[in-house]
């Protein structure tokens, strides 16, 4: 992955490291100032930094500075990652090819059919110039808090991510299957993965009564990325169904009176990597079905069909085995030809919140 991270994304100076052994290949990693995990840059896999190990974070400045922009009541956070760079695992056989399309489209849809101000779409991609415009671990955490902060009655926020994610096991008892997830930043052999703890605690809990967030993350081992205590997915009699996933440890993974909504999907893991080639413009799956549905669907369609719709979409076309497939015209941005690839391995969509509700009779608004 890029040497970005370590250079701007933030400034945050990065003395005061110690080294730890990776918990799968015993390679010596470094463990920088702040960090709850490490990615092995060897063997790809995630370790978390012990408490004894875990080093403070150094004072810094405010986290939003090179964000402060236009702030309506709709904002959004989209994030592609490619790994053009050369940080995708060992053996993965190259890079993402359909993350950066994610993020054209998804602006698109956002701006044109729901309204949200151009000025209030922060992007960040790999093949930006601008390096407050990386997709690096520090952009991504300063773009989080952008995203909420000074969040009012009737704000509608959007975080999108489309990239890799990774599993690591949970050390706190707030997992109901024993295991975090997290999202891969561009630099995440450096600087490790963001864990759903800190995503939960950024964009989640800060959400005041009347705030929406709204976000689509297309990544593996993404299904409760959020952390949020009701997952809903299908059951085997084809309904819609919640599930109660809050912590076994007790601990409050809500907002503060606001709604926060994940659509994601249900991966193993196994089907990460769909690699196209250059010539080919792509989308990934997950993406392609939520917004392929939202276009499809009348406005003020309910969650569950809207679900419904996405699993439609997926089952006939998003192909397990990441083989991508064709679908012509315009889908969110002009673009009139698409390969369609599961770089993220996701079977089935699903939806988690931070409350249950009637997903049969609630309508989808942004």
């Amino acid at each position: 992955m890029s040497n970005f991270g370590g250079h701007f994304g933030g400034g945050r100076p990065h003395h005061g490291t110690s080294t730890m052994r990776c918990k799968y290949c015993r390679t010596t990693l470094t463990v920088i100032p702040g960090e709850r995990a490490i990615q092995c840059s060897n063997c790809g896999s995630v370790t978390r930094v012990r408490r004894a190990d875990r080093i403070p974070l150094p004072m810094m400045g405010p986290m939003t500075a090179p964000f402060q922009r236009a702030r309506g009541n709709k904002r959004a956070v989209l994030i592609g990652i490619t790994y053009a760079a050369g940080g995708m695992r060992r053996g993965s056989g190259g890079q993402l090819r359909g993350p950066i399309n994610d993020v054209k489209c998804m602006r698109n849809l956002l701006c044109h059919r729901f309204g949200f101000p151009s000025e209030c779409v922060i992007m960040l991609t790999d093949d930006q110039r601008d390096p407050f415009r990386l997709p690096t671990k520090d952009n991504i955490r300063m773009a989080m808090h952008w995203l909420v902060q000074g969040c009012s009655y009737g704000d509608s926020l959007v975080f999108h991510f489309s990239g890799l994610g990774a599993q690591v096991a949970d050390d706190d008892g707030d997992e109901v299957d024993g295991y975090d997830e997290a999202l891969c930043p561009m630099d995440a052999f450096q600087r490790g993965p963001i864990l759903d703890d800190e995503i939960n605690e950024t964009i989640v809990r800060p959400l005041v009564p009347g705030a929406r967030l709204h976000a689509v993350v297309d990544a593996c081992y993404s299904a409760t990325v959020l952390d949020l205590p009701f997952l809903c997915r299908v059951a085997r009699n084809g309904y819609w169904q919640w599930e109660d996933h809050r912590p076994p440890s007790g601990a409050w993974k809500g907002t503060s009176g606001g709604q926060a909504v994940l659509f994601s999907g249900y991966s193993d893991g196994k089907n990460n990597f769909a690699v196209m080639p250059d010539a080919v413009a792509s989308l990934g799956a997950m993406t392609h079905s939520f917004i392929k549905a939202v276009e499809c669907e009348p406005r003020g369609v309910t969650y569950g069909r809207l679900l419904s719709s996405m699993r439609t979409i997926m089952k006939s076309g998003g192909g397990g085995g990441g083989m991508g497939y064709d679908m012509q015209g315009p889908i969110g941005a002009p673009m009139q030809h698409h390969k369609v690839a599961n770089f993220s391995g996701v079977q089935e969509p699903n939806l988690s919140s931070s409350e249950m509700f009637d997903i049969y009779r609630k309508p989808f608004v942004l």
